[in-house]
């Protein structure tokens, strides 16, 4: 029971704690002159977090050594943290993860950039 809860925590504090300040309809709210600080200081926030229960119930993913719905949730949102300039090297466990995640074939092939709709100046990034 313990392993099903962790992973619905971690998914809960990706989903619905972090992803939803960068929703675009949010960050048109805020404005153009502050998106940039509102995005970065939420996802830190929550990766503050994140990153605190990610050291007590990892293994080589979010939760032990299978990939879960936690771990399909976090790529995006490292994205997102990467666009809004927060410093991953504050989160070894995050970015150890998503490293790992970032190497499987279903990973990859699923990323923006190799789908088939993907303008052609954002292919390959």
């Amino acid at each position: 029971a313990e392993w099903p809860l962790r992973r619905g925590v971690i998914t809960e504090i990706i989903n619905s704690g972090i992803q939803p300040v960068q929703n675009l309809s949010i960050l048109q709210a805020v404005g153009p002159e502050k998106k940039l600080k509102w995005g970065h200081d939420h996802i830190r926030k929550g990766f503050v977090a994140l990153e605190a229960l990610l050291v007590k119930c990892s293994g080589k993913y979010c939760v032990g050594d299978t990939v879960t719905i936690a771990d399909l949730c976090l790529v995006p949102q490292v994205y997102n943290a990467t666009r809004f300039k927060v410093d991953l090297e504050e989160f070894p466990t995050i970015k150890r993860i998503n490293a790992a995640l970032e190497e499987l074939p279903e990973f990859r092939e699923a990323h923006f950039s190799c789908q088939p709709d993907t303008p052609d100046e954002l292919r390959g990034k």
